[in-house]
């Protein structure tokens, strides 16, 4: 019974502090827990009271019909009204080059000169064979005189002079023939000097002093080329030339022509030509392998900054009356859809399929989809979806408004 109480007592003494102490730490943990929950509980609690984020600030501009013209390049190729080579008629030693590559000639004048030494001697010959063939005619005319008499005196037989009277024929047969001979020489001694047959431009010059040449040959003597006005030609396919037949009035191509406004030259460094020209041809069947016909349109060239050979672009331009126009960069295109957002009430943007009938570098001409007073977003549109609530704000330049198909 003693020893019972003894160990009561030291279990009381030693364990009953660390209990306390114990039940103390649990306290102090189920405190700092709560506290914990409280502050998770209040932090939860602000963010689902945070305000909404605020919307875009994107531009808007307000579409308006407007008159616009629209404008077609076509690639095209320069010509001189009159596009020669000049190659010689005769074959020879080539003794003079009378003009620079280059030079501005006129009609008629002298280009190359061939030696006519041998052309010259031949006309000579020619002319002695003319001589000789009139002396014939005068021997067969004597004999004929010398028979007649005698033949109506019966003397000699009538069949001898039928037979003189035909060689007298054959002579003057033979005169005509030396007179063409002449003729053929005069005009190959000719051919010794060449000429310009127009007035224009002198090509290269291939072929160098003392060089043999002859009408055989595959390189000519030059180019020759008129270009006081050029021909500018450019093709349109099939589709662009059914369009162009519907765009421009008339129930005739050469009508249509006779209508369509003067059209623009469009050189090589994008500058204008200062001229305008006008369409006059249009070919009259399509090419089989290009599926594409050929038109015309002619230029003057006073100043002489055309030559054959450049190359360019044709502007055809059409009117389009209550037109809209759009930038490109206020459009996306969706598997070959166009569209647009356009800005409704309360400022909520709606995705719009668009039809577009032109385009330039910057902007669109809408042929469906649009209308008058119609607002869209300008830019940023990548960052918008349906439904989205933007914060308009005034365009802060203007579009170009220039357009071209």
């Amino acid at each position: 019974m003693l020893k019972h109480q003894f160990m009561h007592h030291i279990i009381t003494n030693i364990y009953t502090p660390f209990i306390y102490k114990l039940n103390q730490s649990t306290n102090v943990m189920r405190t700092s827990i709560l506290l914990m929950a409280i502050l998770f509980a209040g932090c939860a609690g602000n963010q689902a009271q945070a305000p909404a984020p605020e919307p875009q600030s994107l531009q808007v501009i307000s579409l308006q019909n407007s008159s616009e013209t629209t404008y077609t390049d076509y690639p095209a190729s320069i010509q001189g009204t009159v596009d020669l080579e000049i190659r010689p008629q005769v074959s020879g030693i080539l003794d003079q080059i009378l003009v620079n590559e280059g030079a501005q000639v006129q009609k008629g004048q002298p280009l190359f000169k061939i030696n006519e030494r041998p052309f010259r001697e031949a006309l000579n010959n020619a002319k002695a064979l003319l001589h000789v063939a009139q002396a014939a005619v005068i021997n067969a005319q004597i004999e004929v005189d010398k028979l007649t008499p005698l033949v109506k005196n019966k003397v000699v037989s009538e069949f001898q002079l039928k037979t003189a009277t035909a060689t007298y024929q054959s002579t003057q047969a033979g005169v005509e023939q030396a007179k063409a001979a002449v003729a053929a020489a005069e005009i190959n001694l000719g051919y010794t000097l060449i000429k310009a047959p127009v007035a224009g431009n002198v090509g290269r010059l291939p072929k160098k002093q003392g060089s043999i040449i002859s009408p055989t040959d595959a390189v000519a003597l030059t180019t020759l080329s008129d270009s006081h006005e050029v021909h500018v030609y450019f093709s349109l396919g099939e589709d662009d030339f059914v369009a162009f037949n519907a765009k421009y009035p008339g129930s005739t191509t050469a009508e249509r022509l006779k209508k369509l406004p003067g059209v623009s030259l469009v050189l090589a460094d994008n500058s204008v030509y200062g001229e305008q020209g006008k369409v006059d041809m249009v070919d009259g069947q399509f090419d089989k392998q290009t599926g594409s016909i050929s038109l015309r349109a002619t230029f003057a060239n006073k100043q002489g900054l055309l030559r054959s050979g450049n190359t360019g672009k044709i502007r055809l331009s059409l009117q389009h009356p209550d037109a809209i126009l759009i930038p490109q960069s206020s459009t996306v295109e969706v598997q070959d859809k166009m569209f647009v957002f356009l800005v409704g009430d309360s400022n909520k943007v709606s995705r719009q399929p668009i039809a577009i009938q032109g385009t330039s570098g910057e902007n669109y001409l809408v042929k469906d989809g649009l209308k008058s007073g119609d607002r869209i977003v300008y830019e940023g549109i990548d960052k918008l979806k349906d439904g989205d609530v933007i914060k308009p704000e005034k365009l802060k330049e203007e579009p170009v408004k220039t357009a071209k198909r």
